[in-house]
């Protein structure tokens, strides 16, 4: 994803995705913004193993996820387990709807590995920030869906 498309193009596929999926999957609706997530968090992250060498990371406040789950159960609360399983199906959804948006762009088709939660926040090892879509909700707190590419040296390599 990081040289198949312009940055920008690439962000519109991604913000178009996180606020369709999530309203249609959680009902909750998110808005571009600056402020960060706060300090209780929760971390899905996968990598695309094939069509790019990129990898996503959605970090957002566990009450924003729990939320988002209790909506999608029809419930009034959540387990830490069912905010797990919620969270890992919800990113599988929206990546997969960014690989088909990404596919339909680039003719590139992209496979990737299942996704993995952490409580807290998780930074993807020999990756680097290449962009950061910040969200929020004013009633839940915030997101952002990061977007890494695979660290390059200081002689300009890309390290796999």
């Amino acid at each position: 994803m990081n040289t198949a498309l312009e940055k920008e193009e690439l962000e519109r596929i991604l913000d178009q995705a996180v606020q369709d999926v999530t309203e249609r999957t959680a009902g909750v609706r998110l808005r571009q913004g600056d402020q960060s997530p706060g300090e209780d968090l929760c971390t899905v992250q996968i990598t695309f193993d094939r069509g790019f060498k990129t990898s996503l990371t959605l970090c957002a406040d566990t009450r924003l996820l729990q939320r988002m789950a209790c909506n999608s159960f029809h419930e009034e609360s959540v387990s830490p387990e069912d905010l797990e399983e919620f969270s890992k199906e919800y990113f599988n959804v929206l990546c997969g709807r960014i690989a088909g948006a990404m596919f339909r762009v680039t003719q590139v088709p992209a496979h990737f590995d299942p996704p993995v939660f952490y409580r807290g926040r998780y930074e993807p090892e020999g990756r680097e920030i290449q962009f950061v879509l910040t969200y929020s909700n004013e009633s839940f707190g915030g997101a952002q869906l990061i977007h890494h590419v695979p660290r390059s040296d200081e002689g300009g390599k890309v390290s796999e």
